[in-house]
């Protein structure tokens, strides 16, 4: 089993910019697609991006296509997502998931704390 530890959320102000990293423990790291998904308050839990074992492939929502960028460094164990063009629509608690392929839906096996993203007026 691989443990995530997000970070890297915080306050941001329209069209700024984050980067998100999700650091993990265990020897496997590299045996499990990673994706981000995100809750924002009230609604239910989003995919947003996910990438394969190897970081070949990467996947995107439609709704963040063009702004944010999953990648991944295996030999570091960690997997980022670099978001631009920030709006108040991307604010949500972000959790990274594990699993043992890439999933486009909200249902992996592991899961992290989460770390927020809040927009300061």
């Amino acid at each position: 089993q691989v443990q995530r530890v997000e970070s890297g959320g915080g306050l941001v102000q329209a069209g700024g910019s984050l980067r998100l990293s999700c650091a993990a423990s265990g020897r496997t790291f590299s045996t499990y697609a990673i994706g981000w998904i995100r809750q924002a308050p009230g609604r239910e839990r989003e995919f947003v991006a996910a990438i394969s074992r190897s970081g070949g492939q990467t996947f995107y929502a439609a709704s963040v296509k063009g702004r944010f960028t999953i990648s991944r460094d295996n030999a570091k164990n960690t997997v980022y997502l670099q978001m631009n063009s920030l709006n108040p629509e991307d604010k949500a608690v972000y959790y990274c998931a594990a699993r043992s392929v890439v999933m486009l839906l909200p249902r992996y096996d592991y899961w992290g704390q989460g770390t927020q993203v809040i927009f300061s007026s």
